[in-house]
């Protein structure tokens, strides 16, 4: 993958980048691709559920920033309460 095809990743929202790998899951789960066509769509998957899991981090940092200092959680991260 390019350094620009990476970049354009990086800018998409995390709900697109994720329902554009819904989709090419779903193709390629279908099984009716050639085989260069499976390839590619795997390769962009493959970029896409990294940018995915970068954004997710990143959120999961910014949660944790604001966590108060002394240790008390206003909520679990875990179960959302």
């Amino acid at each position: 993958m390019s350094a620009e095809e990476t970049t354009d990743l990086e800018g998409l929202p995390f709900e697109e980048a994720f329902a554009e790998l819904e989709r090419i899951v779903d193709r390629l789960e279908e099984g009716q691709l050639a085989l260069e066509d499976s390839l590619s769509l795997f390769e962009r998957g493959r970029a896409l559920a990294g940018a995915c899991s970068r954004k997710l981090d990143e959120a999961e940092l910014k949660l944790e920033q604001t966590t108060p200092s002394d240790g008390e959680q206003p909520f679990d991260l875990e179960t959302g309460r």
